[in-house]
This record gives C-alpha cells, structure tokens and sequence, in this order.
C-alpha cells in the first residue's frame, strides 16, 4: 500500500479528507499540528479520530504561532461572529498568517521521510473563510515548490501531489461525501470559540458554515449548539 500523509486538525473537514485517502487505499500517516490555538479541544478531536480510523501513525507537533500573534485564534482578539454573507469573503481576523504554508511544509519533510509522495489537506474554496491559503493557485504553488525544494523531488524518486479532494466542493457536498463513507462527525470540532466544555458556539464562522452545511445536505448535525 502506498502511503498518505493527512493533516488532522480534528475538524469536520480533515477528517473527510482522512477518509477519503483510506477509502482511495492508502497506508495513512496523520499529522496534526498544534500551533498556539488559544483552545486545544480540536487536538483530542484529532487524536479520537485518528485512533478511530487505525491510522499507521499519528504525529502531534508543537509549533507555536501564537508567539506572533495576529489571529484571533492564536492571540487576544475577539473571534467574530454572526458576519453577513458580504462579509465572508473578505479575510476575517481568525486568519492565522502562514499557517497552511508552516503546516504544508511540516507534511512534506513527514512525507519525504516516509518516501510518500501524497500530501492530503481539506482546503476548500467556495464555502470557506477567505483564506488565502485555501486558493487553488496557492495550493498548485507549494506543490510546485515541494518538488522543487526536496532530494526526492531533485532526484526525481517520485513526483509530490498535494490533493485537495474538497477543494471545489460546498460544505454540504462534503458532509454529504463524508457521509457515504461513514464518517463519524460526532467526533469533529469546528468551532473557532468553543465553550468551556467544548462544545461549539454555533455563531462564528466555522459554525455558520458547519449547520449551513449539514441543513442543505439534509444530514443531522450530531453537535449540539447552545440555541
């Protein structure tokens, strides 16, 4: 079997991803990332779902971005919630500056070492945040770079893909894929605020998208929202 390198962050949307890659036959290798996320709930969603798909190996680094600051994810800015549809394209303050580029990075000097060639990552482009780093030209770039910047990628072993099965994809198209390959997204977390006990805030960004999601693929939400 060859081997995939996921990156789990424990959300609703890497861990479609995670089954994705095992359903396409590969050897799975998950990797998540702890950052400086001024909450660590999605960690143990990581590691739940990890342990639930039987993964080959589940790595859990520390990086800490939050030393930066300048993300209401990784410093004392307020998240924002209840934003209109004018706003969601423009990028909101829970951007975390370079995190797909650190995080990409990380995967490929894992996958390189693993002589795997396949990079997973849930980006998506249509019903997302306004990331940059979440853009198809973004994503073709780094792969570009990875075989650029790699022995293996010089010296032609292999050629890396970073696949971004959900790329193009609504958010309700992914719950509904996710769904048809049994998923369990009781043991996801979206949430950019979530409570104390974790459960989600059901008003930030990623909440909005989440229950917009599950209402029009017609599949229940198995979180529950404080309304």
């Amino acid at each position: 079997m060859k081997r995939a390198v996921i990156l789990l962050s424990g959300g609703l949307d890497s861990t479609t991803c995670l089954a994705i890659a095992k359903n396409q036959g590969f050897d799975l290798f998950s990797l998540t990332v702890n950052y400086g996320q001024r909450h660590l709930f999605e960690l143990q969603s990581a590691k739940n779902i990890a342990l639930s798909y039987d993964v080959e190996k589940h790595s859990i680094l520390n990086v800490d971005l939050g030393q930066f600051g300048g993300s209401a994810l990784t410093d004392d800015i307020e998240v924002p919630k209840d934003r209109v549809d004018s706003e969601m394209n423009q990028i909101p303050v829970t951007y975390v500056p370079a995190r797909n580029t650190v995080l990409l990075s990380l995967a490929l000097a894992l996958a390189e070492t693993l002589n795997s060639f396949d990079i997973y990552i849930g980006v998506n482009a249509l019903d997302y945040s306004g990331y940059p780093d979440c853009r198809p030209e973004y994503i073709e770039s780094f792969e570009q770079t990875a075989n650029l910047a790699t022995k293996s990628g010089v010296e032609n072993a292999g050629k890396f893909k970073i696949h971004t099965p959900l790329i193009d994809l609504t958010k309700a198209e992914i719950i509904q894929k996710g769904t048809a390959l049994n998923v369990d997204y009781s043991l996801t977390c979206s949430c950019y605020d979530p409570q104390k006990n974790g459960d989600p805030c059901g008003h930030c960004d990623a909440c909005i998208l989440r229950r917009t999601g599950f209402i029009k693929a017609g599949v229940l939400d198995p979180l529950e929202y404080p309304d």
